[in-house]
């Protein structure tokens, strides 16, 4: 499954993180309401999003990502390095 949208993690007026105020159960129709934080990997770019589902299933091998992206072991390397820290500049702006 490839993400192709992304939900809005920022309101378009102002930048301030969005929080989920509702969740539905599609088969009985129960419904949750509160204030919830959106997990910090809804922040993550598409891209990133889906280089995360991907590396997930790949059961985190840099070897595997390698050979499916076609792209050399340091290159995965520095992309999952770039994501640690954007998750942690993420998580950081949070508390």
């Amino acid at each position: 499954m490839s993400l192709k949208s992304k939900l809005p993690s920022h309101c378009p007026s102002c930048e301030c993180p969005l929080h989920i105020s509702e969740l539905v159960c599609k088969k009985c129709g129960t419904k949750v309401s509160g204030t919830f934080p959106l997990p910090p990997l809804l922040s993550l770019s598409c891209e990133e999003q889906n280089f995360v589902m991907d590396f997930v299933k790949q059961s985190g091998s840099l070897k595997e990502m390698s050979k499916k992206l076609g792209l050399s072991y340091p290159t995965i390397r520095n992309m999952i390095d770039s994501i640690i820290e954007k998750i942690k500049i993420i998580e950081n702006s949070e508390k």
